[in-house]
């Protein structure tokens, strides 16, 4: 298996990885960002993000999405917005390959926190982050605001 650092090349599976992810977490139409938007916003003069992809025998099997932020108590962190890998290679060994080469990424970087969100029924994903040493915060919820709510709250002002 190799894990490297996913290239524009890529995006075609990696925009079908999205999708099954979605299709996974029982949200089919969610996904709305284009195979532009990842090609600019990914490999553009800025990168807002870095992928990590797992293949065997040039076949691309799952892939790790994230980014660095910021927070004001820890300082440099890293958000693993996904963590995804095809349905028919679980258990291979590539998601914790890809789990592991970002938390070395973490590590390389200095990093005081790497942080996701999992969804509560996902008990094998739990599982797997709480043998690894992860902390799942029970006691916070996930709070967004998507663009129609954006919109609303920006007219009302």
């Amino acid at each position: 298996m190799n894990i490297r650092p996913a290239l524009e090349t890529d995006l075609p599976v990696i925009i079908d990885l999205i999708r099954e992810l979605a299709h996974f977490e029982k949200e089919p139409d969610a996904v709305e960002v284009t195979l532009e938007e990842l090609r600019r916003d990914g490999f553009g003069d800025a990168p807002q993000f870095s992928i990590i992809v797992a293949e065997v025998e040039n076949e691309i099997l799952g892939m790790a999405f994230y980014y660095f932020r910021y927070s004001t108590w820890k300082g440099k962190t890293i958000h693993l917005e996904d963590l995804i890998v095809r349905e028919k290679s679980r258990g291979t060994g590539a998601g914790t390959a890809l789990y592991a080469a970002v938390i070395k990424r973490g590590a390389e970087e200095g990093v005081r926190r790497i942080e996701w969100a999992v969804l509560d029924w996902n008990e094998p994903a739990i599982a797997f982050y709480e043998k690894s040493g992860a902390l799942i915060l029970r006691d916070w919820h996930l709070v967004q605001m998507d663009q129609q709510g954006i919109k609303n709250f920006i007219d009302r002002l």
